[in-house]
């Protein structure tokens, strides 16, 4: 089965922030804290995406309020942070939502990610990714984390699944 094929299966496509929504950077201030830098075309590539019936979710291992603001601005409401274990969480969010491996994407960047990538029906990730990763995804982005990966994948599920005309339909009338 190839990319396309395994991609129109999706229901649930879950995404990492840190390498994949974001460049991985963290910008620490004097005081300890630290910002985040969201790419917008990659945000209203979730919400796409999310229009189309495939639900959006965020397990990421690092817990950060400003992860929770960028999902609530999203309208994403499956959102696991602080998980050393992104397999078992998205298992939870897969009962939770009754559907199974096999119906969900995840995006990651790195070895943590990996159990969850080898779980999933569709495992994608950016192009700077561990090369353990690069080898185990299904879709290797071309456009870099943080600018335009996210998007990139988000417009090839909706192609996969034959939902493109429909989500542009507005914006070309």
């Amino acid at each position: 089965m190839n990319y396309l094929e395994q991609a129109a299966n999706i229901r649930l496509m879950g995404f990492d922030v840190d390498g994949v929504m974001t460049d991985g950077r963290l910008y620490f201030g004097p005081e300890g804290d630290f910002c985040k830098a969201f790419f917008s075309r990659d945000g209203l590539g979730l919400k796409l995406l999310a229009r189309s019936g495939v639900k959006i979710a965020i397990i990421t291992g690092r817990d950060s309020p400003i992860v929770t603001r960028r999902a609530a601005n999203l309208g994403i409401e499956l959102v696991r942070q602080g998980v050393e274990n992104k397999r078992q969480a998205m298992a939870e969010l897969l009962a939770r939502e009754n559907l199974d491996f096999a119906q969900c994407g995840y995006m990651g960047d790195d070895l943590i990610d990996l159990p969850l990538l080898r779980a999933c029906g569709f495992a994608a990730c950016v192009p700077d990714a561990h090369a353990l990763v690069r080898q185990h995804a299904d879709y290797v982005a071309r456009a870099p984390a943080g600018a335009g990966a996210v998007r990139e994948v988000c417009e090839m599920i909706l192609r996969a699944q034959g939902n493109w005309e429909r989500v542009m339909a507005p914006y070309l009338d």
